[in-house]
């Protein structure tokens, strides 16, 4: 018994894709999705190239930043370091005004035991000559300027100290009123 293949109008007009010997409707499709696939690899290729340039533009920033930064960090080093030396100067400066004071005030000091001593000696020569009306004023002028305290009570030798020698000047020219 042989089986008879009947065969319809569609089946003998167009076979199916799958069943072509060549494969001809097969190889569009595998071309178009390589093609597909090519293009989706260019594309992220240029996505990747644009996010290094990218990249790169971000570090060029950034090493600049950096470089800014670090310029910074060495002036404020450098303030430091002359904020610490105008300190350093500063009180220098501070101990030598004090040392000046102190030199300033001992000059006065000697000045004004000095003035005390010419006018002790004034006065000795206003009693030498006699004049009595000049040895009041002179003690008073002293009195006056306080120079008797700054006279030396100390006596060299068989010397009379300063103080001595106004006191017993004073005395004279007092009791011979």
């Amino acid at each position: 018994m042989k089986l008879e293949k009947r065969s319809t109008g569609a089946e003998d007009a167009a076979p199916a894709p799958e069943t072509s010997p060549n494969g001809r409707k097969n190889k569009p499709v595998i071309v178009y999705i390589m093609i597909l696939f090519i293009v989706a690899f260019l594309l992220m290729a240029l996505s990747f190239l644009m996010h290094l340039r990218s990249n790169e533009e971000v570090i060029g920033t950034l090493q600049s930043s950096v470089t800014t930064l670090q310029e910074l960090q060495e002036s404020q080093d450098k303030n430091v370091q002359l904020q610490s030396q105008l300190d350093d100067t500063n009180k220098k400066a501070g101990d030598l005004q004090s040392q000046l004071d102190e030199s300033n005030a001992a000059k006065s000091e000697s000045d004004e035991n000095t003035a005390a001593l010419l006018a002790l000696y004034t006065l000795q020569q206003q009693y030498a000559t006699g004049d009595r009306d000049a040895c009041k004023q002179t003690i008073q002028a002293m009195e006056d300027a306080g120079q008797p305290a700054r006279l030396s009570k100390d006596a060299i030798g068989n010397v009379v100290s300063p103080a001595q020698r106004y006191q017993q000047l004073k005395e004279a020219v007092m009791s011979s009123q």
